[in-house]
């Protein structure tokens, strides 16, 4: 950890521009943000690249041919914080189990005012955060009105706060559900809604199909090996159906009354395991960012069957860790590292 007083966000505490300020897994563990400033970050960042002000190209993917592992490459701009950043993720062991998984990720800002670099960070809590706050703002403008029950289908990293996120948007929900194969995971689930909502309690079932049925919201952000597939014709009229990893099957898109998806070329590119006998998914009928904006309806009606896609678009993670950023800079936290000198 460095004692240098914290510099203004861009700024390299060594006053140069040979410096990186790294900040650790550590670092950001211990860096205190409510959910709805994760929730309303993440929204400014949606409507700032609605509005024409942010750049989010499409992801780069590269992935051996036994899919053994994975990785991407993104690149954005942030308009309204005047930041640019680089995003790499990489994921091993995808054929093996949970415990066998290696999984990286790295997100690097720079300060397109000063043209300084602000700091490179393990960007891991900040997709933890991204992902299920991105699923209850789209659960808020797409979840049928009076939406009282939600069911989170896996327990991994983006199942854990599921529940708390989906609370922030619409504390109406009454009735809070997850299906998990995993004992520490759904311990896991229920300590991180308690720690947020400590009145609530979550329910565990075992059963997928009747729960799906009873569910006005389902977010299934399980991993590749779920036993999990809900079809369409268990859910019931105006059910939301949001993907975030695995553990709905493809006719929950084919045939779902509308579609959502945060960005329709990403769904192109990372949702192929729900593509079609003849390898092609159905045109998206309105993307998200439109929906925040009042551009686009996210539901037509009471009864709408509705599929989203939820694929982390570079921008919101800008903007989340951005704001880790000025956090941890504020504090003093990070190490900085002569990189370029």
């Amino acid at each position: 950890m460095t004692d240098t007083p914290a510099a203004p966000v861009g700024t390299p505490a060594s006053g140069d521009d040979t410096h990186l300020r790294i900040l650790s897994t550590t670092d950001l563990a211990g860096i205190d943000i409510s959910l709805s400033d994760v929730v309303a970050t993440v929204e400014g960042a949606y409507r700032t690249l609605h509005a024409g002000q942010s750049d989010n190209p499409r992801k780069l993917t590269v992935k051996p041919r036994d899919g053994h592992s994975v990785s991407y490459a993104m690149l954005g701009r942030d308009g309204s914080r005047n930041v640019v950043a680089v995003k790499t993720s990489y994921k091993h062991g995808l054929d093996k189990g949970r415990a066998e998984q290696h999984y990286y990720t790295a997100l690097t800002l720079y300060d397109d005012v000063t043209g300084l670099p602000v700091a490179m960070m393990d960007c891991s809590r900040i997709g933890s955060l991204r992902t299920p706050a991105v699923s209850a703002l789209i659960a808020r403008e797409c979840a049928a009105p009076g939406a009282r029950s939600a069911l989170v289908i896996g327990t991994g990293t983006q199942g854990r706060l599921a529940l708390p996120f989906l609370l922030t948007t619409l504390p109406g929900l009454d009735r809070l559900m997850v299906f998990g194969t995993h004992a520490e995971g759904i311990e896991a689930v229920r300590e991180q809604l308690h720690a947020h909502f400590p009145d609530r309690e979550v329910e565990v079932v075992t059963d997928v199909r009747p729960a799906a049925a009873e569910a006005d919201v389902i977010v299934a952000t399980a991993g590749a090996h779920t036993p999990a597939t809900v079809e369409t014709d268990w859910l019931r009229p105006g059910a939301l159906s949001i993907l975030v990893g695995h553990g709905l099957a493809p006719s929950t898109l084919h045939q779902a009354d509308r579609i959502i998806a945060t960005s329709e070329a990403q769904m192109n590119v990372t949702g192929t395991d729900m593509a079609d006998a003849d390898g092609k998914l159905p045109a998206v009928d309105a993307e998200f960012p439109a929906v925040l904006a009042g551009v686009s309806a996210g539901r037509r009606s009471d009864t709408e069957r509705i599929f989203a896609y939820n694929s982390g678009l570079v921008v919101t993670d800008i903007a989340l860790g951005h704001r880790f950023a000025q956090l941890a800079i504020a504090q003093g936290l990070g190490t900085e590292v002569p990189l370029w000198q």
